[in-house]
């Protein structure tokens, strides 16, 4: 489908630059040619597209909508918000603070807090893309069951007391997010608007993604991952997520990664589990939300995490096996 990308990369490295296509190095370059070119293409078409769908629902409507309906409702709905409005560590206060005092229980805040950075429709439709709908449906599924049952396990240990003081205090209508202007022009300019706030705050991340992917596919040899992380090793998908935790990026940029990792040999189901780890427990994610709730919440958010992603890895490791 993206031939006409390998075909530049090919260009470059084997026609302009005449390296040998048997070395590492030319494989490291062409991999690092060829996904910029191809993940960034991909980043502006979608996330122009998806802004402008996204203008459609914005973080004060995902709220009413959540708002009222019985558990029944709420918590298939929160998560299913949260999967298709991502919105980005910085809204995470705001948001946090307006779900709670319209009246939404702290176990769907939370349902759709989980899901909400862990489903990037924009990782989605790039994982379709680049590594087949089989890890796209596994990415999507996954991120669903982990933030509805998420949600039901935080209800259900009544942690209401961990929220700070001062966000049960704020009256309804303080944290409004704005809305985005509904004409057909200002839908427009807000999707241009994504690209250049979304590209221009991942772009690095991504790059870095990309240039750690190159580093494994050109120069790490297979039966280093197949040693350490494939199959036959226990602790990989542990290992796995704890990895991810320290990684501040998203889906996005650790899609290269799990490409170069999974044609090295390693399961698609520890791949999967640093993706998520990566996108979902981020520390800078960690630090804004202790402005809202206290360390109990947070560690028992994480732990929450942590099991989660650790199972599905092993699942998806027994299931592709």
């Amino acid at each position: 489908m993206f031939y006409w990308f390998t075909e530049l990369a090919d260009a470059l490295v084997f026609g302009l630059l005449g390296m040998d296509a048997t070395t590492r190095a030319a494989s490291a370059l062409h991999f690092f040619i060829e996904d910029v070119a191809k993940i960034f293409f991909l980043l502006i078409v979608i996330v122009f597209l998806l802004g402008f769908f996204r203008s459609l629902v914005s973080a004060e409507r995902a709220r009413r909508m959540i708002g009222g309906q019985s558990p029944w409702r709420s918590y298939p709905l929160a998560v299913a918000l949260g999967a298709v409005t991502p919105f980005c560590s910085c809204s995470s206060v705001p948001l946090f603070i307006g779900f709670l005092e319209a009246g939404i229980p702290l176990g769907v805040t939370m349902a759709f807090l989980i899901t909400s950075p862990m489903i990037n429709e924009v990782a989605v439709l790039m994982l379709a893309s680049t590594m087949g709908w089989k890890m796209a449906a596994a990415y999507v599924v996954t991120g669903l069951v982990v933030g509805l049952a998420g949600g039901l396990v935080i209800a259900a240990l009544k942690l209401e007391h961990h929220v700070e003081a001062y966000v049960w205090q704020i009256r309804m209508g303080q944290a409004a997010l704005p809305e985005v202007d509904a004409t057909w022009r200002g839908r427009l300019r807000y999707a241009a608007g994504q690209v250049r706030e979304i590209v221009g705050r991942i772009w690095p991340y991504v790059l870095g993604g990309i240039g750690v992917g190159a580093l494994l596919h050109g120069f790490v040899p297979e039966h280093f991952f197949l040693q350490y992380a494939g199959a036959d090793n226990p602790w990989a998908v542990p290992v796995a997520v704890l990895a991810g935790i320290p990684l501040y990026s998203n889906a996005t940029g650790v899609i290269p990664v799990a490409e170069a990792l999974l044609a090295k040999g390693v399961p698609i189901g520890t791949a999967l589990a640093l993706m998520m780890s990566v996108a979902a427990i981020s520390l800078p994610e960690m630090i804004i939300l202790r402005k809202v709730i206290k360390l109990p919440l947070i560690a028992i958010f994480v732990a929450w995490l942590f099991v989660a992603f650790v199972v599905v890895g092993y699942l998806f490791n027994a299931w592709f096996a």
